[in-house]
């Protein structure tokens, strides 16, 4: 790369610039290598250690060539980055490196915008839990909740909301979400504890904010580090084969409770019972206790005829 100018001059050699213009001779005690390196002065043959003066809007020219010789030589390294670090997966190979990003976005309307540029490149997902209890909220809001689920699903993306059981005795929300579900979206609600999250294409990750403490109770963070985000998408998997299905919640029979609904959605997908209970983080004895008090509430001598009635069940919702 050439080398740039060496500026910027001191107040030093401003003096003995004056002084060589003035009479020829420098500053006394201030080496002139300096001006004479940038064409400023130059010495002079006939008069042993004095100078001559040159006009400096030359030299101003001279450093400008130089810096923008230096720009772009500078711009051209850059351009040649992708191609070096295109180099990297030839670097043990075994290696993954998922990307450092999340960003803290510190209220509400942050986060409702970030979510929404999100979501206008979504291709394949959006699954939202929200863990709060139900309020009454703007019918406006509302609706535009039901424009976004309709645009979604028109784009052919997955959509799936969790929610706290209690909204299935609100009668505003529970109106709502019936009308969402009939629209397409996958709509379950859980009793246990789970956290406020949204996961769009399993590469964008919005969580509660438990970093900083005293700010807004919607900031939060906009995560989209690879690690976190597929771990998050296998925690909402398993609290989503842990909910009550709003129409199996709608039916007359609310004879089960959601832990063994749970247990027989999970049978019912083919899992082995000695599977299921590390499958919902229960116990093999608890699933068999659960499996019993199930065949007990719906009247079935053994698990098959558990599984034929919930297979009616299932018909029928």
């Amino acid at each position: 790369m050439p080398d740039l100018p060496d500026l910027p001059l001191s107040p030093a050699d401003r003096e003995t610039y004056r002084a060589v213009a003035s009479d020829g001779a420098p500053m006394a005690g201030h080496d002139p290598a300096r001006l004479v390196d940038l064409g400023l002065i130059a010495p002079n043959p006939d008069e042993p250690g004095r100078y001559i003066a040159h006009d400096p809007r030359a030299a101003a020219q001279q450093v400008l060539a130089q810096a923008q010789a230096a720009i772009t030589q500078a711009v051209a390294c850059m351009a040649e980055v992708p191609a070096v670090e295109g180099l990297a997966p030839a670097y043990d190979q075994h290696r993954w490196y998922s990307g450092p990003v999340s960003e803290l976005l510190q209220t509400r309307d942050e986060m409702n915008a970030r979510i929404q540029q999100a979501l206008r490149t979504a291709s394949s997902e959006m699954w939202t839990a929200q863990p709060g209890a139900p309020v009454d909220r703007d019918p406006e809001v509302q609706r535009t909740g039901m424009e976004r689920v309709l645009d979604l699903r028109q784009r052919g993306v997955s959509v799936r909301s969790l929610y706290n059981v209690a909204v299935r005795d609100h009668a505003a929300t529970s109106g709502h979400l019936a009308a969402v579900a009939e629209a397409g979206t996958e709509v379950a609600t859980l009793e246990e504890t789970f956290p406020r999250l949204v996961i769009i294409d399993g590469t964008h990750l919005f969580i509660d904010n438990y970093v900083l403490s005293g700010g807004d109770r919607d900031s939060g963070w906009h995560v989209t580090d690879r690690a976190t985000v597929a771990w998050a998408h296998m925690l909402y998997q398993q609290l989503w084969a842990r909910g009550t299905r709003w129409q199996e919640g709608d039916s007359p029979s609310g004879m089960l409770t959601e832990r063994q609904k749970a247990v027989l959605r999970a049978l019912e997908e083919g899992e082995a019972q000695r599977s299921v209970g590390p499958r919902l983080g229960l116990s093999e004895r608890t699933v068999t206790k659960e499996l019993a008090a199930a065949r007990a509430a719906v009247g079935a001598q053994t698990v098959y005829q558990l599984m034929a009635w919930w297979g009616r069940r299932q018909a029928e919702g």
